[in-house]
């Protein structure tokens, strides 16, 4: 089968959407197939590259950062990419193009259709549904809901990456997707038999921004009385400054150490050496880190919404804990360092964290996306 991803960020562009998109388009070719996907460049220069036996069509769109993307630049991407894509269907004849986000992508993928024929699937998000980033993005559903409705209606297939996703996907466009959760490779990875040590170590990986709280996460730790914890951030965005100015203020500067970004190969090596991976988001989709702690046996410490509920069974893995709420949040990881005992229960929940992540094996995610886009190319 010959596929086409039409996905207007791929890494090393964007967030957790793109590198779904990666991970997804790689196991794709792994299972056979010939995949070619046509997203955005960074600034006004195309270009094209293979990637793990996947070709990438960059498309020079002005997109100005590689973390963001204005409303703008999406739409950038959709203009500047209608030309290469019909020359992919002209030239190439995919058998399907595989669409991720409804929003802008969607509007790409619904006009080449009309134009070629050629079906798509679509897979929702989260941002890109009315309700799932609320107070960001809900001005500008009032006005684009009507036409993803009719991007999503025409789709040969849906799908939604969470439990969440596809519940405010079918409110708000009216027609249920398929569930297919983010896939993560487990081969290169086993269990970890080991028990904390001495200290423990805690791991927040994801942008610095309001949605994601790392400001709150000292706020948190200056209330643990225990001092046997090492906290590394890993990620940037608008908040480090303030990040930097609030840890300067904090004391807790020998315990907490800012990264930054880092390759993926870093990540996974901070990863592996820690054991709780925290995230008080106030909106998730399905995140991608998440995923990758239950391959490292983390146990989880997140927000109590809806997003997170696919990751976390709580009290089995980990604990799903209030909205900005620092004494729960501090009295938690305080009972999780108090003591040897405590230590024991923490590296159980590490071990169920392990076996949660079988459920989201890539292999059996790609599978499910093989047959979503057979379906839809029959």
């Amino acid at each position: 089968m010959k596929i086409l991803v039409l996905c207007y960020e791929y890494p090393p562009l964007g967030g957790g959407g793109g590198r779904v998109a990666k991970t997804v388009a790689e196991a794709l070719v792994r299972r056979g197939h010939e995949v070619r996907v046509q997203t955005a460049a960074l600034g006004w220069r195309s270009h094209q590259e293979t990637i793990d036996g996947v070709e990438v069509f960059r498309t020079a769109s002005g997109r100005r950062r590689p973390e963001r993307c204005s409303v703008l630049e999406m739409l950038s991407y959709c203009v500047t990419s209608i030309r290469p894509t019909l020359a992919h269907i002209d030239r190439w004849q995919p058998d399907v193009i595989h669409t991720h986000f409804v929003v802008p992508t969607g509007a790409l993928a619904w006009l080449v259709h009309r134009l070629t024929g050629t079906p798509y699937v679509l897979t929702a998000h989260l941002g890109d549904v009315p309700g799932g980033a609320p107070g960001q993005t809900d001005a500008l559903f009032r006005f684009i809901a009507p036409f993803a409705r009719i991007f999503w209606h025409a789709a040969a297939g849906l799908t939604a990456v969470s439990a969440w996703v596809c519940t405010l996907a079918t409110r708000g466009y009216g027609r249920a997707p398929k569930i297919i959760h983010n896939g993560i490779r487990l081969d290169d990875t086993a269990a970890r038999t080991d028990a904390p040590g001495d200290t423990v170590e805690l791991v927040f990986i994801g942008r610095l921004n309001p949605q994601k709280c790392p400001l709150f996460l000292l706020e948190v730790l200056a209330l643990v009385p225990a001092k046997n914890w090492r906290l590394t951030i890993v990620g940037d965005g608008e908040l480090m400054p303030a990040l930097r100015e609030k840890l300067a203020a904090s004391g807790l500067g020998d315990r907490v150490q800012l990264t930054g970004w880092l390759a993926g190969p870093e990540v996974e090596q901070v990863l592996h050496r820690s054991h709780i991976f925290l995230l008080p988001s106030t909106f998730e989709g399905l995140p991608v880190a998440a995923a990758e702690a239950l391959k490292h046996s983390l146990a989880l410490l997140v927000s109590d919404i809806p997003g997170l509920h696919d990751v976390v069974d709580e009290g089995v893995n980990g604990y799903r804990l209030p909205i900005g709420d620092t004494a729960a949040w501090s009295a938690r990881i305080s009972a999780l360092l108090a003591d040897p005992a405590a230590l024991a229960a923490l590296a159980a929940l590490q071990r169920a964290s392990w076996a949660k992540a079988q459920d989201f094996a890539l292999p059996h995610i790609a599978e499910e996306y093989e047959a979503v886009l057979e379906g839809a190319r029959a």
